[in-house]
């Protein structure tokens, strides 16, 4: 390979025909693909390995993170195609646009600051549920330089190399953090227009988003206090507003209503929040309304994963996987 070619990681567990559907969806760059698996039990190894994928099989007597599973990837990655210039990263539950790679790797060509490019990721059902509409609207960010990206991205090997690759122990939110390392490295993460991924989210129960929401929160405060001191850190509002929206307000109602029932009226500021945000969406689209519903209770198990996370540190502990499917 020489230093302008482009190795993909896919990474996933029990995920079968979406798996299958991934792999296809990377034409030819499947001879340069390594598929780690984490303990699959459905014939997901096998399947990559019949369809050309390079199979690593993820060492699970220590803990898994998605992390340690992609740096895996990296590794055998490296192994297979040294001088790799790029690689693309994509979850096993997601499918390839067509022309993304072109695009991508364009774009990194003529940037040579930019270690980082995404595209548009959506859902592949978003009328399947409102968990999955709010998913669709989550991935759909505006083109431009970016402080950090989700789970499918071309990275430029060079820097991800320098950088330590993710940090393996994080659960959740190691995509974000190392956009962070990499921006205090000099480098530039960006978004361009084009279509890159079609995710599978399969979120269609109340318990599935609440627990996707507390994983969130974990990861907010996580990484949040991991880089509290650096210029480039992110995630202090959104541990802020979890813990003011999904802690104080509540907590000061409670507490009020103790001494009188008018306390309680505190809590109206919750339809208040819903309507000002649905309003400056557009009052005229009832999903406006269910997503501005949903982004105010999501505050509830962002709160959740905050507490988790700051009561297992305090206890010197560390949080196991927070998985929704």
């Amino acid at each position: 390979m020489s230093g302008r070619d482009i190795g993909i990681v896919v990474i996933g567990r029990n995920e079968g025909p979406r798996l299958a559907a991934c792999l296809r969806s990377l034409g030819p760059h499947i001879r340069s693909t390594v598929y780690v698996d984490s303990g699959s039990t459905d014939g997901s190894p096998e399947m990559a390995e019949g369809m050309g994928a390079i199979v690593e099989r993820l060492d699970m007597t220590q803990p898994f993170t998605a992390a340690r599973a992609r740096n895996a990837g990296c590794a055998r990655l490296a192994e297979a195609a040294p001088g790799l210039g790029y690689i693309q990263f994509v979850d096993g539950d997601c499918e390839l646009a067509k022309g993304w790679l072109d695009d991508a790797r364009a774009f990194l060509d003529a940037h040579d600051d930019v270690a980082i490019v995404a595209g548009r990721r959506r859902e592949r059902r978003p009328e399947a549920s409102v968990y999955n509409a709010m998913t669709d609207r989550e991935w759909d960010v505006p083109a431009g330089e970016q402080q950090e990206c989700g789970g499918d991205f071309l990275v430029r090997f060079e820097a991800f190399d320098a950088v330590g690759g993710f940090n393996p122990a994080l659960i959740a939110g190691e995509e974000p953090e190392l956009c962070v390392r990499l921006r205090a490295a000099g480098w530039r993460v960006f978004r361009i227009a084009s279509e890159m991924t079609r995710h599978d989210a399969a979120m269609t129960r109340f318990s599935q988003w609440w627990r996707r929401n507390v994983r969130g929160g974990h990861a907010f405060a996580e990484v949040a206090r991991m880089h509290a001191n650096s210029p480039h850190g992110i995630w202090k509002r959104s541990v802020s507003r979890a813990c003011i929206w999904g802690g104080a307000i509540p907590a000061a109602a409670l507490a009020t209503a103790a001494v009188h029932p008018a306390g309680l009226l505190l809590l109206a500021i919750y339809p208040l929040q819903v309507a000002r945000m649905a309003l400056r969406q557009g009052a005229g689209r009832a999903d406006n309304w269910a997503h501005a519903t949903f982004l105010v209770l999501g505050k509830f198990p962002e709160m959740q994963g905050v507490a988790s996370y700051e009561w297992n540190r305090l206890r010197g502990r560390r949080r196991q996987l927070i998985e929704y499917k």
